[in-house]
């Protein structure tokens, strides 16, 4: 049996994808697609939610994510790629699915007050942002999603998502959506190029997919590393260094690493030899990404109807599942 799996988190089109969205599931999505019926969202409408002035960056940046998805190997033969807002039976599920949880619920979801806070939204939160955990169930159940990619961030989501899934079922009688798994990435949430937890275009410490050379390099040489480490003979500190966090995750030379690390606390490396030798493995990754982007960027057109075929092909899917939902629901009045 194949599971059916679909991406709903960290992939809103607010901006290009960065290195955080690559090792935090981008990774994942690309090893699943040739063992699952994987469906991957684009979530303009969740975008919304604290984009609702600036409709133009979210669809512009639609385009955007599709060749980012595109470059790093996300094959549309084998995955379906659609947006979100061209599925009205989201929303109308989403709609469903409110009268299923209450507000206290929802204000205790872990991710959404972590995100309420990094945003000090206080009393003002939006209605579609509190509620926004909703629509990520409705964008997994509308087509019967068992399996989902996410950082760990994102696992209270999962949880509320089998909520109301257990909710629905049992309200109405019939098991119409199966519960769903998370599929937690191998890398934790990764920092920003200042050391901050998050890693984020509007934080300004984000290394992105679609980086020229010149500006990754640029990038590199401002990470934060070790304020103390103020001469090359001094020793140096390797934990909260993010020039060593980065070598963690992406060098896949261990032993190297651990070379460097040593030599770092002993003292006799340099924070630019080391930050060098950090670009030279980045760039080695994005070299091919890059150069990949920019050849389907010279035919967005033909991005676009990619998009466009793959949403076509959901529609038919999430018709069906709202047909089953108005049955058990009774609103089927023809």
């Amino acid at each position: 049996m194949k599971f059916k799996e679909i991406v709903l988190t960290g992939d809103r089109p607010t901006g290009p994808l960065h290195l955080g969205h690559y090792v935090g599931s981008l990774l994942n999505r690309i090893a699943l697609q040739d063992e699952y019926e994987q469906y991957i969202m684009i979530a303009d409408l969740q975008a919304l939610t604290d984009n609702a002035d600036n409709p133009v960056k979210v669809r512009d940046n639609v385009i955007e994510v599709m060749l980012d998805y595109l470059s790093v190997g996300i094959d549309p033969l084998k995955t379906t790629i659609f947006v979100q807002s061209m599925i009205p039976e989201i929303a109308e599920l989403t709609i469903l699915y409110l009268n299923l949880v209450t507000v206290n619920r929802l204000q205790r979801n872990p991710t959404v007050k972590a995100e309420m806070q990094s945003k000090s939204y206080g009393e003002s939160v939006p209605a579609g942002f509190l509620m926004y955990p909703v629509s990520q169930a409705a964008d997994i159940t509308i087509v019967k999603g068992t399996l989902v990619p996410v950082g760990e961030d994102q696992l209270p989501m999962i949880e509320q998502t089998n909520e109301l899934v257990r909710s629905f079922n049992r309200t109405y009688g019939k098991d119409i959506f199966p519960e769903t798994k998370a599929l937690a990435s191998k890398v934790g949430r990764l920092p920003g190029l200042d050391g901050k937890a998050k890693m984020g275009k509007s934080l300004g410490n984000a290394i992105f997919l679609s980086d020229d050379e010149q500006t990754l390099k640029k990038k590199v040489m401002s990470m934060f590393t070790d304020p103390g480490h103020l001469r090359v003979e001094d020793p140096g500190q390797v934990e909260g260094n993010m020039v060593f966090e980065y070598l963690d995750v992406f060098d896949t030379n261990k032993v190297k690493v651990a070379e460097l690390k040593h030599q770092y606390r002993q003292g006799g490396l340099g924070d630019v030899k080391l930050k060098m030798y950090l670009f030279e493995v980045l760039n080695e990754l994005l070299t091919p990404i890059r150069t990949k982007r920019a050849e389907l960027a010279k035919n967005r057109e033909a991005v676009l109807q990619i998009l466009l075929s793959g949403t076509k092909k959901v529609r038919k899917v999430a018709m069906e599942t709202m047909n089953q939902v108005r049955d058990v629901m009774h609103l089927n009045y023809e």
